[in-house]
């Protein structure tokens, strides 16, 4: 059989996929995927895809989207809150799988998507209402774009945060370039390119969430909220800061990272990804030697295109983030590692993806910033 055949009936099999994929996303169902309220003048939004952790996809962006705008600009609305249905998540990530089948036949989801999540995070960012996210479970990916931009992050004890990107071919998105290089020290380049997961109340300490709640106060907070009669930046506050004063779950336990900060802070100063893996192997700690072999199982690509991105990002505002970000985007959708880690982490999870090149010292680094260059006409416009 010929080769061109073979990948004739490939790309078939994928384009009935997807096919199937974005009928699942697009079809009308008894719950929507998104619930928008108004309780009295607050809006709130309710991520409602619990069986799937909440995973964002394009219908939820295109109903969440214009409905923030519209509260954004309405007298009758003070502020709005964002949660996630079901108990286990806030939102597990962006519907990556989609996104695969998608690349794979040349779909327009791989701009749209992008270009759409994107908007929303930017409109998150510049929200002219106080924006209050309530992070209680699961928090990766796309879910931290539609936080972590907003005024007021609450974490609680089930709260997981992960920028997880680095190992499926990616770099961490949704405005990771503008919010990773602000928190202390190397800490968000840390975070970023080992996929580190923080928990609970070390969430609020390492500056990702703004408060710390117990979870099971977050009904009372919620209801508290919305019940303000006068919702100024100072009452929401004082709120929120009542609430966690009264949370004391964990509070005597240490930062996880509280030994490790300063090691990470010189271990991950280098002006180069390279830089940071010799560091790591040099060090001969166990903790450094944990981390190089972490990052030995990342895409090189993708460890030295997020490298770049924090570097830049610290010094550029959330609109030109964004910008570059999609550029990024664009890139890994027409590169081979992101379908391999999607394969590898998602689909057959044999955690065995085979990346091309599969050395940093292999990575071009003209390859590296041609990923970063103006699309011309199709760049991102905020």
């Amino acid at each position: 059989m010929s080769l061109t055949l073979v990948t004739s009936k490939h790309r078939l099999r994928a384009f009935y996929r997807l096919h199937r994929i974005q009928g699942h996303m697009m079809s009308s169902r008894e719950e929507p995927e998104v619930l928008l309220e108004k309780v009295c003048r607050t809006g709130v939004i309710t991520l409602n895809r619990p069986k799937v952790l909440n995973a964002l996809n394009l219908t939820m962006i295109r109903s969440i989207y214009p409905q923030l705008k519209k509260w954004e600009s309405d007298g009758d609305t003070d502020l709005v809150i964002i949660k996630g249905a079901g108990g286990k998540a806030f939102c597990a990530g962006g519907d990556v799988r989609a996104l695969t089948e998608a690349g794979k036949v040349g779909d327009p989801l791989t701009k749209n998507l992008f270009r759409e999540e994107y908007t929303l995070n930017y409109a998150i960012g510049t929200c002219r209402k106080p924006f209050i996210a309530f992070i209680d479970g699961i928090t990766m990916g796309g879910g931290v774009g539609l936080s972590v931009h907003g005024r007021y992050r609450v974490a609680t004890e089930r709260t997981m945060f992960a920028m997880p990107e680095t190992a499926i071919g990616l770099f961490p998105d949704v405005g990771g370039g503008y919010f990773l290089p602000r928190l202390q020290g190397k800490l968000g380049l840390f975070l970023a390119l080992t996929g580190f997961r923080l928990k609970g109340r070390d969430v609020h300490r390492a500056g990702i969430a703004t408060h710390f709640v117990e979870s099971k106060k977050m009904p009372d907070l919620e209801k508290e909220l919305v019940n303000l009669r006068s919702p100024s930046a100072e009452n929401i506050s004082r709120v929120l800061e009542s609430f966690q004063n009264e949370s004391s779950l964990d509070s005597d336990k240490p930062f996880v990272l509280e030994k490790q900060m300063a090691d990470i802070d010189r271990l991950f100063d280098s002006a180069t990804m390279e830089g940071v893996m010799r560091n790591l192997k040099a060090d001969g700690s166990e903790f450094a030697k944990k981390q190089a072999q972490i990052l030995s199982k990342m895409s090189p690509t993708s460890l030295k295109l997020t490298f770049k991105q924090l570097q830049l990002g610290a010094t550029l505002s959330l609109r030109d983030v964004l910008v570059v970000e999609y550029r990024l985007s664009q890139a890994c959708m027409r590169g081979r590692d992101f379908y391999e880690g999607v394969r590898a982490v998602l689909v057959d999870k044999d955690q065995n993806p085979k990346w091309e090149p599969p050395a940093l010292e292999e990575v071009p680094d003209v390859d590296v910033e041609r990923c970063f260059s103006s699309l011309g006409d199709t760049d991102l416009t905020l």
